[in-house]
């Protein structure tokens, strides 16, 4: 089921996601309904807090769909290495119609647990660190507008801002 993506100015957006814990919860359902949401938004990534669930979930796709092995489910990830920085035009399916240049690791180690609840360690680097990164800020209550300074991101909250006012966000 593609599910409604929150947009910027949600609270749901700004607060840390609860961790998943073991037990008898089952989350499939949710893990399923987000990868489909992503791909119906032609997005690579989307966190849990995105659609409205607050907890440690994302999964990402950097190949749009091409590649079913480039799909990564994420449960209650942690970094176990970010080094090396790049510094390029990102967006967000959460604040639709808006980018900007985010300074981001070029190469990160993520931790976590598969869909299976299975521990798993994922390497990424270029466009899948940056992903990964941008979907673990998500679980953290943070959007890529809370990475900008200055007139940039003043210019972007001015828009939505205006946007809202308008009744078109």
């Amino acid at each position: 089921m593609i599910r409604p993506i929150l947009k910027c100015g949600d609270p749901a957006l700004h607060r840390p996601a609860t961790i998943v814990e073991s037990g008898p919860n089952d989350i499939q359902t949710l893990i399923d309904d987000m990868i489909e949401t992503m791909y119906a938004a032609s997005g690579i990534g989307l966190a849990a807090p995105q659609v409205g669930i607050s907890l440690r979930v994302f999964v990402v796709d950097i190949s749009f769909g091409q590649s079913p092995t480039d799909l990564i489910v994420m449960i209650n990830p942690s970094f176990e290495l970010q080094h090396d920085t790049q510094m390029e035009e990102e967006g967000c399916l959460s604040l639709p119609g808006f980018s900007a240049r985010v300074t981001r690791p070029s190469h990160v180690v993520v931790e976590g647990l598969d869909r299976n609840r299975q521990p798993q360690q994922v390497e990424g680097r270029d466009l899948l660190a940056r992903a990964m990164q941008h979907e673990i800020d998500h679980l953290d209550g943070t959007l890529f507008i809370d990475r900008l300074r200055g007139i940039k991101r003043d210019l972007i909250v001015r828009r939505i801002s205006k946007l809202r006012r308008k009744g078109q966000w």
